[in-house]
């Protein structure tokens, strides 16, 4: 924390900054506390110590104490009460500690006293629609158009025939142009920053593009009967396969897919089959004949692969047919004449989106069933791609149209962005710093954000030199805390625990910080270091006893508070032999201890230290907060369980500015408000922080 010098004025330099201060309460008083039930002396000194104590809470909450924070907004208001400005910065707190069922009482009370306005009644909203909604948006929600990329720069040709998408993790997306030749990448607001054309004669009608495994970039052509094999960023390395009816040959390729081994998947369209080839591009076989009860392709065209059950759509007999990854016919996923002219497939959760002419259906893996996601009005239509982007979009390439468009959930679309400005940094005042989160309704982060998505704005007027400094997603640091569950069923477990523990600190590769924190029936930080420091690790080494009902409310809690200034990608991953006692959750609920994690952007991770199912607790708090789950002696190890936090995606952004506004000594509430605008879509908060005392 940053420490301010104070300095030793002579006597009239002191009286006068005394009366400047004095006056400076009476008008912030007179601008953000409007409490008339008072008498007008009461009502100055009552201002008095509900500013001074209104300044330390909102100084409390940008240094992550949040629990400090609203003790000293229960003091303010115990001077003012009912004041709407500290009734919602409690609110914040509240929020920011978990506890949303206060913060939402707090705020409505602000409400209903005509504060805040829509902005506050959409808050109310949204944060009540989380808590009480856990259905999968997936499957079910419709999607309608949000905005598109345009096909013309004015008079200069952008792309043509657009036929197929690939999104990054960056919120970025590589489109296939077809008619054009051309390898796109788009950033999210539509605009191409890098074009690539191929190998050193050029892309031959390019079809589908995917990512493998090690993170390379396949390419089919279809007319050049080749695959294309690129690296990360779109470079050439080399071709797979050739023409012919041979083994690892085609006539005409057209989309592919791979399974959990990297092997590669090729709808051979000319010769009515699927052609295999390893992750080397070795070939392996091929198969879709008739045989036995599989009737043969007619016209195979979209494959997906879901837990290496590959999955095959016919554009004749609009049927999608299931094998194994050895090309055993397995049976109809889904039946003839379902779909008119299916075109590419996609897996996606626990279902398939599929492509029909101008519509995208969604088909559920476990049972065949269908749902129609999203249409294209066009009667000319020719969808031949949708993919899920990492902003909780669907990328739709429509081939016939000439036409790339941006789909959204009709909720996502008609409620905007939930944006919140999550710590106002301003220690070099009137050099100020906002770190600003943008999320969808349901709390999907939204990543690739540019500097002309945001327009920040003091007291409704343009800041000045505002420049977009960072954003979260791109790091590739996490702060991890190591939560060791002290249940007595781990007593046995020791060498299962130091495993764990040993092979998670070493894929950090020194880079980080990491914590360990015994979770008994009081929860006991262990250790706080470099992740190198425990490579010696050791279980006997815990100060915290074993315990029949260890406290595993507090102990997240506490692991949570370790991680709260940490780097902006952080988790905390639960060591456990899966089992949780009668008192786990006695201080706070299931739904508190995953709303405190999820507001202040932290996973919850779990090493399971046997095979069996872990607790529905754990598994809840799992599921929530963006966590997983894996076995410790899994065959391909732990070392993913740290880049799997790392590649959680990060909404966060960093904002810089110079702000124009009186400071008043350090002593005025200075506001700030940020509107973030995405295609169709927008939101918008506000706020207000404290420059350093002078």
């Amino acid at each position: 924390m940053t420490r301010h010098k104070f300095i030793v004025r002579p006597r009239h330099a002191a009286v006068s900054a005394l009366c400047a201060v004095c006056f400076s309460l009476s008008i912030w008083a007179q601008q953000n506390l409007e409490d008339t039930s008072r008498t007008t002396a009461r009502r100055s000194a009552a201002s008095g110590f509900a500013e001074e104590e209104f300044r330390r809470g909102v100084q409390s909450y940008y240094r992550g104490a949040y629990n400090e924070s609203i003790g000293e907004f229960e003091k303010a208001l115990s001077y003012l009460p009912g004041e709407n400005l500290i009734l919602d910065w409690l609110g914040k707190a509240y929020y920011r500690s978990g506890i949303e069922g206060s913060a939402i009482q707090q705020w409505q009370f602000a409400s209903n006293a005509g504060y805040g306005g829509v902005l506050l009644e959409n808050r109310i909203e949204i944060i009540s629609d989380r808590r009480l909604t856990a259905e999968d948006y997936s499957f079910s929600q419709r999607y309608t158009e949000a905005g598109s990329f345009p096909r013309m720069n004015g008079d200069v040709l952008v792309y043509s025939q657009p036929v197929s998408a690939l999104p990054n993790d960056d919120g970025t997306i590589w489109v296939l142009a077809y008619g054009t030749n051309e390898l796109l990448r788009y950033d999210v607001n539509g605009t191409v920053i890098r074009r690539i054309r191929g190998p050193l004669n050029g892309f031959d009608r390019p079809m589908d593009i995917i990512r493998l495994n090690d993170g390379m970039l396949l390419v089919s052509e279809t007319s050049g009967d080749r695959l294309s094999l690129l690296d990360a960023e779109g470079s050439f390395v080399k071709n797979i396969g050739s023409k012919g009816r041979g083994e690892g040959q085609f006539v005409g390729p057209q989309y592919l897919a791979t399974d959990s081994f990297g092997n590669i998947y090729v709808t051979d369209f000319g010769n009515a089959r699927v052609v295999v080839f390893d992750s080397e591009g070795t070939p392996l076989l091929h198969f879709g004949e008739r045989n036995g009860l599989f009737p043969g392709f007619k016209s195979p065209t979209g494959i997906a692969v879901h837990e290496d059950r590959v999955f095959v759509a016919d554009s004749i007999s609009g049927a999608i047919f299931e094998f194994d990854r050895s090309g055993n016919y397995r049976g109809l996923l889904v039946a003839e004449k379902t779909f008119v002219r299916p075109e590419s497939m996609k897996a996606w959760g626990g279902s398939l989106l599929v492509t029909d002419r101008n519509r995208v259906v969604a088909v559920d893996v476990s049972t065949g069933s269908t749902y129609e996601t999203a249409t294209v009005g066009r009667a000319m239509a020719g969808i031949t791609s949708a993919v899920p982007d990492k902003n909780g979009n669907v990328i739709v390439t429509d081939f016939k149209a000439n036409e790339i468009y941006v789909m959204a959930k009709m909720t996502e679309l008609v409620g905007g962005f939930f944006v919140e400005i999550e710590r106002v940094i301003a220690d070099a005042f009137p050099s100020v710093v906002l770190e600003v989160r943008v999320e969808n309704r349901h709390r999907q982060q939204v990543v690739g954000l540019r500097q002309e998505n945001f327009f920040v704005t003091e007291a409704k007027r343009p800041v000045a030199d505002c420049v977009l400094s960072g954003a979260a997603n791109n790091n590739d640091v996490a702060d991890l805390v190591l939560l060791i569950d002290r249940n007595s069923d781990t007593k046995p477990l020791s060498a299962a625990i130091e495993s764990a523990v040993h092979e998670i600190a070493l894929s950090m590769n020194g880079k980080g910080r990491v914590s360990v924190i015994s979770a008994g029936a009081v929860p006991v930080t262990e250790f706080t270091g470099s992740p190198e420091a425990l490579s010696d690790f050791s279980v006997q080494a815990l100060k915290s006893p074993y315990a029949d009902s260890p406290a595993l409310d507090l102990g997240v809690r506490l692991a949570a508070n370790e991680l709260i200034n940490g780097e902006k990608k952080r988790g905390v991953i639960f060591i456990t032999a899966g089992t949780v006692g009668q008192r786990a959750f006695t201080s706070y609920g299931l739904s508190d201890v995953s709303a405190y994690l999820n507001n202040n952007s932290i996973s919850f991770s779990t090493v399971v230290l046997d095979q069996r199912q872990p607790a529905q607790e754990i598994s809840y708090i799992t599921q929530n907060t963006n966590g997983s789950a894996y076995y410790v002696y899994r065959p391909e190890g732990l070392g993913t369980v740290v880049s799997d936090i790392i590649a959680l995606p990060s909404g966060l952004y960093q904002l810089r500015y110079t702000s124009a506004l009186s400071t008043e000594y350090g002593r005025k509430y200075l506001p700030v408000e940020v509107e973030t605008y995405l295609l169709n879509r927008s939101g918008r908060d506000e706020t207000g922080y404290f420059a350093p005392l002078q």
